[in-house]
Formats: C-alpha cells, structure tokens, sequence
C-alpha cells in the first residue's frame, strides 16, 4: 500500500498546484521582460511611426490645399470661360441683330430702286408708246388722206391734186371720222 499511499500523497500535492496559474517568479520574470519590450517600443518604435504618420498627414494637408487651389483655380477659369461665353453671345446677338437691320435696309433700298426702275420703265414705255400712237396716226392720216383724196376724185370727178384742197379734204373727213366714233362710243 506504501505504493497506494505514496500515489495518493503525490496526487495531494498535485492537487495543490494548478498548471493554469503560473509560479510567481514566472510571472515577475514575465512583467520585466514585458516593461523592458514596451520601453524599446515606446524610446524607438513609437516616435518613428508617430514622425511617419505626422508626415503623411502633412502630406495629405498639401494635397488637400494643393486640391483647393486647383479647384479654386477652376471655379475662376470656368467663371471667366462663363463670362467670356455670355460676352460671346452677347456679341453674336448683335450682330445678327446687325445684320437683320442691314438686310432690312439694303431690301427697302432695293424694293425703292426697283420701284423707281419700274416707274421709269413704264415711263418710258408710255412715251414709247405715244410716240408709237403719234407716228400712227399720221401714218394713217396720209393712208386715209390718200383714199380719201382718190375716192373723193372719183366721186367729184374732178382732180385735188392741189395740196391745200387736198388737205382740207383730208381734214374734214377725218373730223367727221372721229365725230361718228365718238358719237358711237357715247351711245353705246
């Protein structure tokens, strides 16, 4: 039983001591070693990656001034592009505004001369026309005076071949001509 007894005292002992929790030393040896890494990290470590981070937010505050001055600078040309843009069209409007008051002068000025060239025109073919109606006339009044000459010789039976006579003949049968036209004329 010594064996029994001796397994039993043992497991007593064993019983007193818990594998989860570590022997005090162990746990003093732990916390030096623990200071002594965080004391490196904090003296080396931490200052060189606070200097990286502090540079890279300078960077980004640059970029960030340098993206609002580039935006600045873009809302002033797109400022100045809107303005030159409205001047533009400003300028287009008056000048078709221009071109549509020239076009309406040039068109009366036209319509004025044309106007004028028709009415010289028609001036001249009036003229044209009673120089026509005038050379007319006394074509047909030497015709007519002619048949009448010969046809009042026959009838007569004696000759006009006297010119005073025969343009008194002439005369009064042209006068009588247009007294029986007008007459028709105004009883119709």
């Amino acid at each position: 039983m010594t064996t029994l007894a001796s397994v039993v005292l043992a497991a007593e002992e064993g019983a007193q001591h818990n594998p989860l929790l570590p022997e005090p030393f162990e746990i003093f040896w732990s916390f030096v070693a623990l200071a002594i890494i965080f004391g490196a990290f904090f003296k080396w470590v931490l200052p060189s990656l606070l200097g990286n981070l502090d540079k890279r937010a300078e960077l980004i505050e640059g970029g960030i001034t340098k993206a609002e001055k580039a935006q600045a600078e873009a809302a002033a040309a797109l400022e100045e592009y809107t303005a030159q843009l409205t001047d533009a069209r400003a300028e287009a409007a008056r000048i078709r505004e221009d071109a549509r008051a020239e076009a309406s002068q040039i068109l009366a000025e036209t319509r004025e001369k044309a106007t004028k060239e028709a009415e010289r025109i028609a001036a001249g073919a009036q003229k044209a026309l009673e120089a026509e109606r005038q050379q007319t006339i006394v074509a047909l009044r030497s015709e007519v005076g002619a048949l009448a000459t010969e046809l009042a010789s026959r009838i007569v039976g004696e000759s006009l071949a006297d010119d005073a006579r025969q343009q008194r003949v002439i005369d009064t049968f042209l006068d009588d001509l247009e007294n029986t036209v007008t007459n028709s004329k105004a009883e119709a």
